[in-house]
């Protein structure tokens, strides 16, 4: 009996530390499992847009005395934010049998663009068995020219043109697409995404960028910068901010360059820079090394979600190309045109409203990298001296 319970009181504790040691392995797989941040698997490269990371810019909040944030648009498949717009406007037309993926001659998708927006394209319809069609100013940076020809766009080079010439790149565009759907001998059919005037452009930026900061910065914005180009992003952006969230007190500010007229658009009410005067510009749209951003003329996309915008900043190319050699040596951030004058508007507000050390919290949307403007906007940063790189914010 006795010999019995002690082998009973044995096995007792045997079962107890096996429940234990359980118990711990359970609640550490549990743990690892919460903190596992290993990507999951996905069936289409498609999957992987939206979701970008938002990252501290410590030179800019330790300068400032805010708290300040860039979101890592170009952390996307394909380099920057208008794969979200891409790939919204493509699958609606896939799902109202506009085109239809994998036919032996593949029909295709036209979009006359001078930045981002057609390598964005190209990779979806690539992903989606499609081809891409792009029209373009031949002055258009030799990088994204090569990364279109490498996802196997096909495409057109025109001369940049005021939009009232039929010429014009997106004109041009759209004479393609409708020459494809009116051959009767053709059984391919096309689609023109229309990224300035569609407006699933701003629509997808409230569905997916707007809730993904607000989430990201635990609701806490105090400002959110964009420069404009359709005026997707930003439009999307403040609407679902300030309209859903209702962060009234938010600010949402343009960041403008040179030869825009969105700066005077919002100060004063007046879509008009002084470089629009008659023989003072080099290029018929918008005279600046800035790609993807600035124009003349009132978008839908801008125009339904103006009333969301407050202020506007106009940034000069110099300050520009300060502030991208200043992100790249002090933050490794390797931004692109568009992605620097976001930065430079920052420290333009901050000294506007005397915010400096009120660790306000503010996000500048990281348009695409550097890694695409090697040719023309980083082969002047590359010039800047040392000792004004040194100065680089106190000169902006």
């Amino acid at each position: 009996m006795f010999e019995n319970h002690r082998l009973s009181l044995k096995d007792g504790v045997v079962v107890c530390a096996s429940l234990v040691a359980a118990a711990y392995a359970y609640k550490k797989y549990k743990n690892d499992k919460a903190d596992d941040k290993t990507p999951k698997r996905i069936d289409n490269i498609t999957e992987l847009i939206g979701n970008t990371p938002l990252v501290r810019v410590n030179s800019l909040s330790d300068y400032t005395g805010c708290n300040v944030y860039a979101k890592l648009e170009l952390q996307n498949p394909g380099g920057s934010a208008k794969d979200r717009v891409a790939l919204k406007i493509i699958q609606n037309a896939i799902e109202k049998g506009l085109v239809v993926p994998h036919k032996e001659h593949k029909d295709l998708v036209f979009e006359g663009t001078s930045g981002s927006t057609g390598i964005s394209i190209a990779l979806i319809c690539d992903a989606l068995g499609l081809q891409s069609f792009i029209t373009l100013p031949d002055d258009t940076s030799l990088e994204k020219l090569k990364l279109l020809e490498s996802y196997g766009a096909m495409i057109k080079k025109v001369k940049p043109a005021s939009i009232v010439d039929p010429e014009q790149y997106v004109n041009s565009c759209i004479a393609s697409c409708n020459a494809i759907n009116e051959d009767p001998n053709d059984d391919r059919k096309g689609i023109f995404v229309d990224q300035f005037e569609n407006e699933l452009n701003w629509k997808v930026h409230y569905e997916t960028t707007g809730p993904e900061i607000f989430k990201q910065m635990d609701g806490k914005i105090d400002c959110f910068i964009s420069g404009i180009g359709t005026g997707g992003t930003i439009g999307g952006v403040a609407r679902y901010l300030k309209q859903n969230r209702k962060l009234y007190d938010m600010d949402v500010c343009v960041a403008d360059p040179q030869g825009s007229g969105f700066f005077n658009r919002i100060r004063h009410g007046v879509m008009y820079d002084h470089c629009e005067k008659e023989g003072s510009r080099r290029r018929h749209q918008v005279d600046t090394l800035v790609e993807g951003v600035g124009l003349n003329r009132i978008t839908k996309n801008f125009g339904v979600n103006e009333k969301y915008i407050d202020y506007a900043y106009r940034i000069k190319d110099a300050n520009a190309l300060q502030m991208a050699r200043w992100l790249s040596n002090n933050d490794g951030l390797f931004l692109g045109s568009s992605s620097c004058i976001n930065a430079c508007s920052v420290i333009e507000y901050v000294r506007e409203f005397g915010l400096e050390n009120s660790g306000k919290n503010i996000v500048f949307i990281a348009c695409d990298s550097g890694s695409r403007h090697l040719s023309k906007f980083w082969k002047e940063a590359l010039d800047i001296k040392q000792d004004d790189l040194i100065r680089s914010l106190d000169m902006i």
